[in-house]
Parts: structure tokens; C-alpha cells; sequence
């Protein structure tokens, strides 16, 4: 009898933990945007816009079902491919962890140049704190005008 109650309060503590661990996720990844009719050219099919036009980067593109950490993004204006993002926690960085080989160009791209920004409250997607590094595949002078209007 102990047995059994002992395994029914680790199922229902399982479960607790488990649907409070998918609340959390769901409380932490914002709804999709609207998705355009056309998937852009060369942003892996696996990937869905997961935010609007933000002011100087343009769209971005990321798996949904993979965790922002470390995650390969890209991003778009107007259609066409513009950069590749990471986002970075400074906890991994402290920890000594190693990032190889993974802020690569979509095939045909080239990078320009990298910016990195440290966003100390985050935001939607990974509201805590990390570095958003963009490796954009056109001129600093261009992506600052991207969705300014």
C-alpha cells in the first residue's frame, strides 16, 4: 500500500511538474505572427517568422520548436535574406562555454559585419538577460533603415 502511494505521488508530482513547465514555456514564447504567403528564399523550411519588421534588423526567422540559446536565426527584409543572429547568455559565457563555427552566412551571403548587443532584461522569445548577435549580410549604412516607417 505505501508503495503505491508513494508511486501515485511521483506520477502526480510528474505531472504537476510537467504542465507547470508548459505553462512557463508558453507564458515565455510569444504567439507567431501572422505568416507571409511566401516562405523567403534560402530561410530553411523549418523555420516561421516569429517577429514583425523590428526597426534597423528586419524580420526575423527561427524554428519554433528549438530553444533561443545558442539557436541559429536569420533574418529578412522585404524577402530577401539580410543576417544570421545568436543570442548568447552572459551565465554560458561566465561558464566558460564555447561557441564553434555557428555565426554562418545562409548559402550565397556573405557577412558585412557583426553587431553585438547585450540586452539586460532580454526580450519576448528569451525575456532574460543575453547578447543578440547579428551577423549582417549587407552594409551597416542599409539595415539602418530597415522598418523605420
Amino acid at each position: 500500500m505505501a508503495r503505491r502511494l508513494t508511486l501515485a505521488m511521483v506520477i502526480c508530482f510528474a505531472a504537476t511538474f510537467a504542465c507547470t513547465m508548459l505553462r512557463a514555456s508558453a507564458i515565455d514564447m510569444p504567439d507567431l505572427p501572422p505568416q507571409p504567403k511566401v516562405h523567403p528564399a534560402g530561410i530553411p523550411a523549418n523555420y516561421s517568422l516569429v517577429s514583425p519588421c523590428v526597426p534597423t534588423m528586419g524580420e526575423h526567422w527561427a524554428n519554433p520548436k528549438s530553444s533561443p540559446d545558442g539557436t541559429t536565426i536569420y533574418g529578412t527584409y522585404k524577402g530577401k535574406p539580410v543576417f544570421t543572429e545568436i543570442m548568447l547568455t552572459p551565465k554560458d559565457f561566465a561558464a566558460g562555454k564555447s561557441y564553434l563555427d555557428v555565426l554562418k552566412p545562409l548559402p550565397g551571403y556573405a557577412i558585412d559585419h557583426v553587431d553585438i548587443q547585450y540586452l539586460p532584461h532580454g526580450h519576448p522569445g528569451m525575456p532574460y538577460a543575453h547578447y543578440d548577435i547579428h551577423g549582417y549580410y549587407v552594409p551597416h549604412k542599409v539595415h539602418e533603415k530597415f522598418c523605420l516607417t
